[in-house]
């Protein structure tokens, strides 16, 4: 049962790089009108010239702070005022930290975990009964391979993206029957602009994935009858998953802390 969005309209968050980018030019691909949101208007505003002159779609360009309170219904209220209804919400913006919680910056924790955990709950609750109501679309939340165990130097982000997954999983069972499939998208490295923003370093992680693998995995789960809650990219990253089930707590939390160690300096908390 192929995904098919064709005559709808798809909401896609941190649409102006990354897996946003992606995920707005597969959807445009396939015929959906898009809601592009993020901060960077001037990035959005081209995306949408592009996507109109290669696809014929109808964009609405939102820049918007998603870490500002109230943001979700901000857009919400903008897309009635339209008359836009969402069939597809694509939950993708987020980012990430390093560095040690005792040496970070305060405002700027607290802003990650409004991205990355309260505004998807907002959109979610602003978008689903809706898309409940017309027994279609879809919702992909972006989670990653981090959910699956706690991350030394990036604590704040694995947090945020354990709630991903376990909020999505939560859904996927909720809209069981309704029309809705809802998948949490869990990818491992990627080469996107979120290395830069989390300013990780050196810090080596293995094989780097590319935008266009991690949403194609996407859009095989959802392109499938009933999809999985969980989408894992890659053989190796479902493998590395499944670690938490078999090795201790603590074995666990000082292998993350070692792989992710940057390569100069000696690393606290090895121990």
């Amino acid at each position: 049962m192929t995904f098919d969005p064709m005559g709808t309209t798809a909401v896609v968050t941190g649409a102006s790089s990354g897996f946003g980018l992606e995920f707005a030019h597969r959807l445009a691909e396939r015929g959906a009108d898009l809601v592009l949101v993020a901060r960077r208007a001037d990035r959005l505003e081209a995306l949408a010239k592009e996507l109109s002159q290669r696809y014929g779609t109808v964009c609405t360009v939102v820049p918007l702070d998603l870490s500002v309170p109230d943001a979700a219904t901000s857009l919400a209220a903008t897309l009635a005022r339209k008359k836009i209804s969402v069939a597809t919400l694509i939950n993708n913006a987020g980012f990430g930290t390093h560095g040690f919680v005792s040496d970070g910056d305060a405002a700027r924790l607290d802003a990650e975990v409004a991205v990355n955990v309260a505004a998807i709950v907002s959109l979610t609750r602003a978008f689903l009964p809706g898309m409940i109501a017309a027994a279609n679309g879809a919702l992909v939340n972006v989670a990653s391979t981090a959910a699956f165990q706690p991350i030394p130097r990036m604590a704040v982000y694995g947090a945020t993206k354990a709630f991903v997954l376990s909020f999505t999983q939560a859904l996927w069972w909720e809209a069981k029957g309704t029309g809705v499939k809802v998948i949490a998208l869990c990818p491992g490295p990627a080469a996107t602009e979120f290395e830069d923003v989390a300013k990780n370093g050196d810090a080596m992680f293995g094989r780097v994935e590319t935008a266009e693998e991690v949403v194609a995995a996407a859009f095989r789960a959802l392109d499938r009858r009933d999809p999985s809650p969980v989408v894992i990219t890659r053989a190796a990253n479902a493998l590395n998953a499944k670690m938490e089930g078999f090795v201790p707590r603590r074995t666990l939390v000082n292998m993350v802390a070692r792989l992710g160690s940057p390569k100069k300096g000696a690393p606290r908390g090895t121990k």
